[in-house]
């Protein structure tokens, strides 16, 4: 035990007085608020690696200072500043701590969701600790490894050059070691489970056996091949009399094609199988038809299509594909251009039949796509390949921070307009809603072809960026969004991991807020994109009450999904 309690302090003994201060500033900053309420595990571990990274940064300035042999303090001097330093940091991070819960309410206020009473502090700072910890000992390891190969290299070259070589040839060890070995370990372990969890049968969702559903025994598509999303968007499908329950009105049975993964080998044969099957079920007979890219795990969020198939009373058709079994974060980093690549094969299928058809007799063709669905779903069409017969429009819902298209038109949007909610020119090709609709009038005059993004300012997987970690975000200035705490502050380096960790947990969030897409909103976008002018205000009220019901009833019910495109 003695022992033990000698090893403890002379590491408590060797730590930097600077690395100690600076890490208990951004342990501080950690604590404000971002987008999206966090529990007391997520928030500790965020302070945990601050504290980290802002410890290092301490540790890496004085030995530059030392490498550059600049001149020091008297001890003295250094003594009373390091003291007078320690106190400020720990008064800061006890006020922090106290108006830790203080700030997460004031996300939770504007989610509409229940106040918390605490933040746990002492399991803030337990988790934190640990955290700490852990990263302590791999940049110690770190170190060791890189001053053992700078004292094998100072035999052949100056010691500064070894010491340079010896940081660069470790750090390049230690990425093939996470990159090559536990990172892609890891991918195979999961993409086999995602596999597994793809191919299994729900019994709550049995074959379909009307002729006229995708999966059914006259089907060109198997229904163990549709995968299991597939399988869930063909049986959540609603039939003509749920359909008119809702409008009041007589409806149709609308057409939902899916192709899964195991359908066909590449994505042009399951996009030729899919226009096979859509061609089958009469689907360029609708008078709409929407081609949609599926979020990671082939998931199609069914707020967004049951709201369109209401308000055209069924008479509209859907496709889609699958292109990974994996969910959205992991199908980005690992399979970056299978969404795309799946994306633009579908497209082709279809619009190259679609042009084939009486301009007159064919249906008007939207793109749809909810988060990574909705950035490749930018990637599926080029303009100079559509603009001799133009589609009808695109609706694309959280668009990641990635997305092409959304990034440019957010850019160049105009003057005075918020970044959360743009306005781009006249707003004749292109237009941006929320939860409280458009920044451009309903009755004002559209072009030849209608997008909009419906986005929420809360929603992190659209708002984060790399730059947030050196400059404040263009979302963040005055005026805010309506679901954005006011309490938000930009801190160098800590909000872009604040907003890394919000995007993982974006899905988490309460229907209309974060990465949770609500039907309602999705009423406004859908009658906006595809002209829906048969409706009457009371009618669609109270067909936005009755969608978010449902929608709500569903995801208490637990019959969610959980893939929510992140």
């Amino acid at each position: 035990m003695k022992s033990l309690a000698r090893f403890i302090r002379r590491q408590l003994l060797s730590l930097s007085g600077v690395g100690l201060m600076l890490g208990a500033l951004l342990f501080a900053a950690a604590l404000t608020p971002t987008l999206i309420p966090r529990s007391y595990l997520t928030q500790g571990a965020l302070a945990g690696g601050c504290f980290a990274i802002g410890y290092f940064g301490g540790v890496l300035w004085r030995r530059l200072w030392h490498y550059l042999e600049l001149p020091e303090p008297s001890a003295r001097a250094r003594s009373i500043a390091n003291a007078l330093a320690a106190v400020i940091c720990l008064l800061v991070v006890l006020v922090c701590l106290w108006r830790a819960a203080e700030w997460q309410n004031s996300i939770r206020a504007v989610m509409k969701m229940a106040p918390v009473e605490t933040a746990h502090p002492l399991k803030v700072c337990a988790i934190a600790l640990a955290t700490f910890v852990v990263l302590l000992v791999l940049g110690r390891l770190f170190a060791l490894v890189a001053g053992f190969l700078a004292a094998r290299t100072r035999l052949v070259i100056p010691p500064k050059v070894a010491n340079v070589i010896g940081v660069l040839l470790a750090g390049l060890l230690f990425w093939s070691i996470a990159s090559n070995v536990l990172i892609r370990t890891a991918f195979n372990a999961l993409d086999s489970s995602f596999r597994e969890l793809d191919i299994l049968l729900e019994p709550e969702r049995p074959q379909p056996t009307a002729s006229n559903r995708t999966g059914s025994p006259d089907s060109l598509v198997k229904w163990r091949e549709l995968g299991r999303m597939g399988r869930r968007f063909i049986a959540s499908a609603p039939t003509a009399a749920e359909i008119s329950a809702f409008t009041g009105r007589p409806a149709q049975d609308p057409v939902r094609v899916y192709v899964g993964l195991a359908g066909r080998d590449t994505p042009r044969a399951r996009a030729r199988l899919a226009l096979d099957e859509l061609k089958r079920q009469h689907g360029f007979e609708r008078k709409v038809l929407v081609v949609i890219t599926p979020t990671g795990t082939g998931w199609i969020d069914p707020a967004a299509m049951d709201t369109v198939e209401c308000l055209h009373h069924g008479d509209i058709a859907s496709v889609a594909i699958q292109y990974s079994y994996l969910n959205s974060p992991l199908s980005l980093l690992f399979q970056p251009e299978y969404g795309a690549e799946a994306s633009r094969a579908l497209f082709a299928e279809i619009y190259g039949y679609w042009t084939t058809l009486p301009k007159d007799g064919r249906p008007q063709l939207y793109l749809h796509g909810l988060s990574l669905g909705a950035m490749n779903s930018e990637k599926s069409a080029e303009l100079f390949e559509t603009i001799g017969d133009p589609i009808a429009g695109a609706l694309w819902s959280g668009p990641p921070f990635e997305s092409r298209i959304w990034r440019s038109i957010t850019a160049n949007r105009n003057p005075g307009t918020p970044a959360w909610l743009p306005k781009f020119r006249d707003g004749r090709f292109v237009r941006f809603m929320n939860q409280n609709g458009a920044t451009v009038p309903a009755d004002a005059p559209w072009g030849a072809m209608r997008v909009v993004y419906l986005q929420y300012a809360s929603d992190a997987i659209t708002f984060f960026s790399y730059s947030d970690a050196y400059q404040a975000p263009a979302w963040m200035a005055v005026p805010r969004g309506p679901d954005v705490s006011p309490e938000l502050r930009w801190y160098p380096i800590v909000t872009m991991l604040q907003l890394a960790l919000d995007m993982a947990v974006a899905t988490h969030t309460p229907m209309g807020f974060g990465h949770v897409y609500a039907p309602e909103h999705y009423v406004d976008a859908w009658v906006a994109v595809t002209d829906v002018n048969d409706w009457s205000a009371e009618a669609l009220a109270r067909l936005k009450g009755q969608l978010a019901a449902k929608a709500r009833q569903t995801t208490s019910a637990g019959d969610d999904d959980p893939d929510r495109g992140g």
